[in-house]
């Protein structure tokens, strides 16, 4: 007879958690992997030229995304995005993407065409090839599949992991304004399924809605950072908000972290909208999510090269203290960042 043990839940350990439970016994065997599980992209090398990126995301209706407000054409688009984002953060340029889809029998062929019009799209936005994939069907909603195949120089790559103490701590764009077109959304949604006579109010939300629905990756700030002549010591694609990112490096870089709340990039936006929902303009630059912006480290020496450049923003320094990461208030005070942002497992 089966004995009866205690069962650990999923959401117990969350989806970081799980990732590092389950990969902890893994080992890299071949001398063509030089970076695999623990950073945006695995490494792998084939030649003595350029070295190999490799990343895959997965979205999940009803987990990530809502059809009963996304046009497809938007979803397919951002589902490439995303994936590219990653290959940015290695300091890499992308250069093919397979696609995998499975869908319910709810979705027809034209709705199809439409997913992939957008898909296509970004591929040529971004200057991609779509080189492979799958497709099968399921008993429920869409799930999309995509991986990003990408190329650097070795010596041009970036992890994670090499932050040292006193880098600065710099963030392209704005944040939050993605997270803030959501509550928007759902909002619009819950008034909808009230009164489906009532048509969406989404006037002058232009901006935050385009980040939700049709974000960009920022392949500009990687030409960027190699015009100024700056090479970070680490870096991040914020997908799952600053303050996890931040988190995410020093962890892997054994190092802490300080970031100054009047130094947040937020767009008036984004500001305005928040504080109409109630919310914390800081917190949802801080936890928001699905920014797409990347987030590095650099030399104090290269300050003087992005000095000024409305691209970038200083928000804080790296510190000794291994993974101790705080958050200094406009109120001079210093509290503990807490990762509140996007875990699939725990929401």
């Amino acid at each position: 007879m089966q004995e009866n043990v205690n069962k650990t839940s999923i959401s117990a350990l969350g989806e970081f958690g799980l990732i590092d439970h389950i990969t902890q016994h893994v080992k890299l065997r071949n001398s063509s992997s030089i970076k695999g599980i623990g950073d945006d992209c695995a490494v792998i090398k084939f030649d003595n030229d350029k070295q190999i990126v490799v990343t895959t995301d997965l979205l999940v209706e009803g987990i990530h995304f809502d059809v009963s407000y996304t046009p497809l054409k938007h979803l397919g688009y951002k589902s490439v995005v995303v994936n590219l984002s990653d290959v940015y953060a290695m300091n890499a340029q992308p250069r093919q993407i397979t696609v995998s889809l499975a869908f319910s029998s709810r979705y027809t062929l034209e709705a199809i065409e439409e997913l992939y019009s957008g898909i296509l799209l970004a591929a040529e936005a971004y200057g991609v090839d779509v080189v492979g994939g799958d497709t099968t069907s399921a008993t429920y909603g869409l799930t999309i599949s995509i991986t990003a195949v990408g190329e650097a120089k070795p010596e041009d790559i970036v992890l994670r992991s090499g932050a040292k103490e006193h880098d600065l701590i710099v963030v392209s764009g704005d944040l939050g304004a993605a997270y803030m077109g959501l509550q928007i959304l759902n909002r619009e949604k819950e008034v909808w399924k009230e009164n489906p006579e009532i048509q969406p109010d989404l006037d002058g939300n232009d901006y935050v809605l385009e980040r939700q629905l049709k974000p960009e990756s920022r392949k500009d700030i990687v030409s960027l950072l190699q015009q100024l002549g700056v090479k970070p010591s680490s870096m991040i694609d914020i997908s799952d908000g600053l303050a996890s990112e931040i988190k995410h490096i020093c962890k892997a870089s054994k190092v802490g972290a300080k970031i100054y709340e009047d130094k947040l990039p937020i767009d008036p936006q984004t500001y305005t909208k928040a504080r109409e929902f109630n919310i914390d303009p800081t917190t949802v630059a801080l936890s928001g999510g699905e920014d797409y912006e990347l987030l590095m480290t650099i030399a104090q020496a290269d300050f003087d090269k992005i000095k000024g450049n409305p691209n970038l923003t200083v928000i804080g320094h790296i510190t000794s203290d291994a993974n101790v990461c705080k958050l200094i208030t406009k109120g001079d005070s210093e509290v503990d960042l807490k990762a509140q942002g996007w875990d699939s497992f725990t929401k």
